[in-house]
């Protein structure tokens, strides 16, 4: 395998929306230490050039989460707590749940059924 190849594979496949002031992000395959990095460059690209408010993280393709990805919902909470937005995540699992409740994750990041769901709370506020 050539070295590009190597790294294409480390590239986080996922969509990102706006709606309103809210960047939606849906991750495809396991948020990990080899592909968060790509995923934060680009939320933070997105949210610096819409002036985005909220992140939404869509976990519906997300089957798998370590310490990296922990990482990257914390760091994007603090960017939109910055500005007075909300970091909110939908379609959790329950391997993801159980990873948000022993991280403390909970206790800080709103959780909602689905993106219908968490939009039109997000907007509410």
């Amino acid at each position: 395998m050539s070295p590009d190849a190597a790294e294409e594979e480390n590239i986080m496949k996922a969509s990102l929306k706006i709606m309103g002031q809210t960047l939606i992000i849906a991750p495809v395959g396991d948020l990990d230490h080899h592909t968060v990095s790509d995923l934060r460059e680009r939320i933070d690209k997105e949210a610096r050039l819409k002036n985005v408010r909220n992140i939404l993280f869509d976990f519906s393709k997300v089957e798998f989460m370590d310490s990296s990805g922990i990482g990257l919902i914390i760091g994007r909470y603090k960017l939109t707590g910055a500005s007075g937005g909300i970091t909110a995540v939908c379609h959790m699992k329950d391997s993801l749940r159980r990873i948000f409740e022993i991280s403390g994750l909970k206790k800080i990041i709103q959780t909602y059924k689905d993106v219908g769901e968490a939009l039109a709370q997000i907007q509410s506020q």
